[in-house]
């Protein structure tokens, strides 16, 4: 297609406003081939004709959504990064289980924010109902939020390839995960009861608000996507949702301390937790 450069910009300009997503420079071969599909889809043959449209058409969001499903990255898979979900599961959920119990209230609130298509959620809730063994008498809820409504579509059905979960552990696999065809298997009901999916564009302060009391949120891979400005927005977001004492879990490569000194950095084996304190 060929978008010009002044077009790139307009676009670039038109999703970092609507979702918080900053792409440089040298994105534009990238954005590129996702506006051609979508020009595509809608009989357009100009790049300009699109770019006027999302300006100016698309009052109900819905093209900047289609163009949001094909510019958000998705490579996720179940116990992705398996040593930091050991230390939530060793150290930070231990915590949170004896801090709910003291204020006499058994309920754990858990955010997968960027869930793509589900796997970190259900990655969760397994280890939720192998580590607690009274997990049926408390009141536990995982909300598994992404902007990509195809793929949160995939984590409400819930059936994943052998991809995905081919790092599950054996010892949880048999427990968890149904065969449902041929080299495809389900989320046993449940484990999968635990988790309320819902669409959410975390630049939507409105949605994010209705967060609250969290216990934990996790957030891995994600911020990588966003400037020092929307991570701020985000992290910010993130502090006020958290119950005191509550935890946040970004990935590897991820960091809030340029962004942030509210949160409490707490170092388990190798890795870091962002906690704020009671």
């Amino acid at each position: 297609m060929g978008m010009t450069s002044r077009q790139f910009d307009t676009l670039r300009d038109l999703i970092y406003k609507s979702l918080g997503l900053f792409f440089e420079d040298a994105k534009i071969d990238f954005m590129d081939k996702r506006v051609e599909k979508r020009m595509a889809a809608l009989g357009m043959n100009r790049a300009e004709d699109y770019v006027f449209h999302l300006r100016f058409l698309d009052a109900d969001g819905r093209e900047m959504q289609a163009l949001a499903n094909l510019v958000t990255t998705n490579e996720t898979y179940m116990f992705r990064e398996f040593e930091q979900l050991q230390a939530f599961a060793d150290h930070c959920l231990p915590e949170a289980i004896e801090r709910r119990e003291k204020s006499g209230l058994r309920r754990l609130r858990i955010w997968s924010a960027g869930c793509s298509s589900g796997e970190e959620a259900y990655s969760l809730a397994v280890i939720l109902r192998e580590v607690m063994h009274d997990v049926d008498d408390w009141d536990i809820r995982i909300y598994a939020t992404d902007i990509d409504n195809e793929r949160l579509e995939m984590a409400r059905r819930g059936i994943y390839g052998p991809y995905a979960v081919r790092e599950v552990p054996d010892a949880y696999a048999a427990g968890h995960l149904i065969p449902a065809g041929l080299e495809s298997w389900r989320i046993h009901p449940d484990t999968a009861k635990l988790v309320e999916v819902r669409h959410m564009n975390l630049m939507d302060r409105a949605a994010t608000r209705t967060m609250r009391d969290m216990d934990f949120v996790f957030c891995r891979n994600v911020l990588i996507y966003f400037d020092d400005t929307s991570r701020k927005s985000v992290v910010d977001q993130f502090y006020s949702c958290l119950s005191p004492g509550g935890f946040l879990y970004l990935g590897h490569s991820e960091s809030v301390s340029r962004i942030s000194t509210a949160f409490k950095i707490r170092r388990l084996g190798p890795h870091l937790v962002y906690c704020k304190e009671a």
